[in-house]
Formats: C-alpha cells, sequence, structure tokens
C-alpha cells in the first residue's frame, strides 16, 4: 500500500516555487515522523524499468560526518544539519540476485544517476514542504573513493551527491533562474538568444551583487566552472567499481 502520512504540508507549487537552498540551520532535530515522511517520498519516486537503483544512506555517525565535511571542501553545513543524506547508485543489490546483470553499460550509470535525482528531490521537495530545509552536497564527488571507504560501499555503488535536510535558520534571497524562453522551446532546440541573456545576466548580475557583493554573472561563472578539468578522477573511480566499462 502507498504510505500516507497526517502531517501538515504546504501545496505541491507553493513548495516548489518558494525554493531556496538553505546553508544555516537552528540546530532543531527532524522530528521522527518527518523523517519518515521525506524518505517515504523518496521511495515514491518514479524508476527507469523499475528497476530501483538507489540506495540512501542517512549519516548519523559523528566521526563519518566529519570525515564527510572534509571532503566536501569543509562546508560547515554539511556538519550542522540535522539530517545528512548520501544519494548513491546502487547496482550493487541487482548483481547480488542475478549475478550475470550486465550493470557496467554506460547507459545503467546515466540510469541510475537520474532515478537518484528524480528521487533525492521528491525528498527535498517533501522536506520543504513540511516546513524544513536543504541543500545539495555535490562537493562529495571531490574525493568519491574516500566516501566510498567512509559509507563502506562495495562495487557496483556511487556516491553521488549529498542532501543536508534541518530547520532553516536563514532567509535567503531568491536566486533568479533563467526565463522560460531560454530553457523551453517546442519541436526544435533552439539557440541562445543574444538579447535574451544579457537581460537575464542584468537581472543575476544585480542578484549576486545583493547577495555577497561579486562582480559575477551566468558567463563568467560558467567560465570558472569549466575553465579546467571537472574531477578526472571520476572516470576511472567508477570503471573500478564495475561500471561505465563500455
Amino acid at each position: 500500500m502507498p504510505h500516507q502520512t497526517h502531517l501538515h504540508s504546504d501545496t505541491t507549487l507553493n513548495t516548489i516555487y518558494r525554493h531556496r537552498s538553505i546553508r544555516k540551520y537552528s540546530g532543531e532535530p527532524v522530528a521522527t515522523e518527518q523523517l519518515q515522511a521525506i524518505l517515504e517520498a523518496g521511495r515514491a519516486a518514479s524508476s527507469s524499468s523499475f528497476m530501483q537503483c538507489v540506495h540512501i544512506v542517512r549519516v548519523t555517525d559523528a566521526a563519518i560526518r566529519e570525515g564527510l565535511y572534509e571532503v566536501a571542501a569543509q562546508q560547515k553545513y554539511v556538519r550542522e544539519a540535522a539530517e545528512f543524506l548520501v544519494f548513491c547508485i546502487d547496482y550493487a543489490k541487482h548483481k547480488q540476485a542475478v549475478p550475470e546483470a550486465q550493470v557496467d553499460w554506460t547507459e545503467t550509470l546515466i540510469i541510475g544517476a537520474v532515478d537518484a535525482g528524480i528521487m533525492a528531490q521528491n525528498c527535498l521537495l517533501a522536506a520543504e514542504s513540511l516546513g524544513l530545509g536543504g541543500v545539495y552536497i555535490g562537493s562529495l564527488r571531490n574525493n568519491t573513493a574516500r566516501v566510498t571507504e567512509l559509507l563502506q560501499l562495495p562495487a557496483y555503488t556511487v556516491p553521488l551527491f549529498g542532501l543536508c535536510i534541518g530547520h532553516p535558520a536563514q532567509q535567503p534571497l531568491y536566486r533568479p533562474r533563467m526565463p522560460l524562453a531560454m530553457t523551453v522551446s517546442e519541436n526544435h532546440y533552439r539557440p541562445l538568444n543574444a538579447e535574451a541573456l544579457a537581460a537575464y545576466e542584468t537581472i543575476l548580475a544585480d542578484y549576486y551583487q545583493r547577495r555577497s557583493g561579486l562582480d559575477l554573472n551566468w558567463q563568467q561563472a560558467v567560465a570558472n566552472n569549466f575553465a579546467r578539468p571537472v574531477r578526472p578522477h571520476i572516470l576511472p573511480f567508477l570503471q573500478g567499481q564495475g561500471l561505465a566499462r563500455r
């Protein structure tokens, strides 16, 4: 039977539209019933071919949390959030159940990553609908081998990202997204429009100035993020885990 809860939650669209990444938390614990509802929301997510190839590790051990904090560039909210969940691609259970399963194709890796993203977003939206907040931690991929060691992950698994969840102690500004005209088209791909980009850059630059006094826009952020090799250790790590070999 589908999970049911009696917890009060906000409407779906209100929850989605008011999303902010929360990096400061009050220290108040997340209630057991709330956490259960959040995890059940993840469990209810869509799954490609119903392969259910995601595993969530809830980190409650202080030493493990400290190790993940070190991997994640010492972002203090990794330490401070009431809950920290790590979302992993998981084909270990498939190999255990069906040893001849061919899970080493690149496509199976993509399926696992897509499923993990869908499941995680269900969890975050559920948390936000309950008045909680969260932020994703992709920097766990700074050292996937260390995360794998800390969480004792077996072969055919990959730690993708973390998710902090807790009671917000801040109300950050809304970060303006690209308008739909830049991200949605009909029937065919629409190349980037220079005028639309310039208008968006003005809005985003104003946001960065108001938030933290930075002279930054989207194009500069792209240049900063992709000016050097991006975690080149990932491919050999994946292949060492028995994935993305062909």
